[in-house]
């Protein structure tokens, strides 16, 4: 286990600072270890009071940690005073610590100073060269280079300047862009750029400290700086996504997202198997297509169809039976996708779906079994959706769910030119849509 050294501020709040950093080294797989360096009265809404903790005894927890346990990457945080910032340098370079992770904390989210202003020239001057990886947004980015950095030209131009200070690899978090959330990484010869949605919330308390914490374990674990920032940038971006809307402010991250949808996902590929094993002891091979059927799974908040599992190769009529070759995966398939993610926005408990053959007597098996039906005509298909390959079963899915607020169990369509008419049956989860289809056969 990496042993992973956090040297900032304590975050009463939970949401920041010492507190997060922990959270999301021991997510992460590693061993998360602590130097104060100053007590904060926190909350959502805003920083009430700082005591900055003697630099002695800052000095006497690095030497108690790194002395004793040792450390494979230390990452720095909120470091409050001059004092205290010319001290964690001393002592990296004494212990000749060569993965460091240096956050350089300047502004709470709320707006509160919290590194005093006659502290900055010395973290220029005596932090910034002792860093492996640098992660100022742009605000802080600014005061270290004494240039506005609001746009990506500017990004450019800073990360060359603080490069220029000694920091090995510089990443400049653009969360603050108007547009896309951009994170631009220069170690000196190449620049890189890190894509991500924008998600719309306030709740974002301890972004950087779950970004820089995040960074320092994986950098810790083997990873490039590169393949670090990236890992680093999906973390936070789940992070945010299912942040927690705590208190009356800004809300914090939720690093444990990580874990849990690993764990979401274990179990969809589970239920995806439990569901085959009942369909493939059923005599329902007459419902199967020319084209052959797929069953898909979605995790409860999918953020594209690689968060949707369905069967690789197809379930295959087996006779009176059905086959499948290997295991069901994440990404399989797009088209079974596509129902899903299109049911979801309407129904978001609707995370499953299969299609079958079309008749209209498994039409008419469908309503005897007591299932709501609806269907969509693909020869109103709008042209300019048509030309879109893969929009079709979105278009379609969306006409019959924007109908009425019930939700149908079944979607149908009689075909068009090269496309083979289709049953689709919803579900909850694989195991509702295979009890719906054998009610069906």
């Amino acid at each position: 286990m990496k042993r992973i050294l956090t040297i900032a501020g304590s975050d009463s709040g939970g949401g920041a600072g010492i507190q997060e950093d922990l959270k999301v080294i021991t997510v992460l797989g590693g061993y998360g270890m602590s130097v104060i360096t100053a007590l904060t009265a926190q909350n959502t809404v805003g920083v009430h009071g700082i005591h900055e903790v003697p630099v002695p005894f800052v000095e006497a927890q690095i030497d108690a940690v790194i002395s004793d346990i040792g450390v494979d990457a230390v990452k720095t945080g909120m470091l409050a005073s001059p004092e205290i910032v010319e001290l964690v340098a001393r002592k990296l370079r004494h212990y000749s610590i060569g993965c460091v992770v240096v956050d350089p904390v300047m502004v709470a989210k709320s707006g509160d100073l919290l590194l005093a202003e006659e502290a900055r020239e010395t973290l220029k001057q005596k932090l910034v060269p002792c860093a492996h990886v640098i992660t100022p947004n742009l605000a802080e980015a600014s005061v270290l280079t004494g240039m506005e950095v609001s746009t990506l030209d500017q990004m450019y131009d800073a990360a060359s300047a603080i490069h220029h200070m000694g920091a090995s690899h510089v990443l400049i978090k653009g969360g603050h862009l108007e547009k896309e959330a951009m994170d631009l990484l220069y170690d000196g010869m190449t620049y890189r750029e890190f894509r991500g949605p924008r998600i719309s919330t306030s709740n974002t308390h301890g972004t950087g400290c779950t970004y820089s914490a995040a960074i320092a374990t994986l950098l810790a674990g083997g990873m490039t700086v590169s393949e670090a920032v990236a890992e680093a940038k999906l973390f936070m971006t789940r992070a945010i996504r299912h942040a927690l809307p705590l208190g009356a402010g800004h809300g914090p991250t939720n690093p444990y997202a990580w874990l849990a949808v690993r764990a979401e996902r274990y179990d969809v590929l589970q239920e995806l198997k439990q569901a085959y094993e009942t369909l493939r002891g059923a005599r329902v091979g007459h419902l199967i297509p020319e084209v052959q059927t797929n069953l898909g799974y979605a995790l409860s908040a999918p953020e594209g169809p690689e968060d949707v599992a369905a069967w690789p190769g197809r379930i295959v009529r087996y006779g009176d039976t059905v086959s499948a070759v290997g295991y069901p995966s994440f990404g399989a398939s797009r088209h079974v996708a596509r129902i899903i993610l299109t049911a979801m926005r309407f129904h978001p408990l609707t995370r499953a779906a299969a299609n079958i053959r079309f008749s209209d007597e498994i039409i008419e098996a469908c309503r005897r079994a007591g299932l709501a039906v609806s269907s969509f005509d693909r020869t109103r298909e709008p042209s300019d959706v048509k030309a879109r390959e893969g929009s079709t079963l979105s278009w379609g899915v969306e006409q019959c769910l924007s109908e009425g607020e019930t939700i149908p169990d079944i979607i149908f369509d009689r075909g068009d030119v090269g496309k083979e008419p289709m049953v689709r049956v919803l579900g909850r989860d694989p195991v509702d849509v295979v009890h719906k289809i054998l009610r069906i056969a």
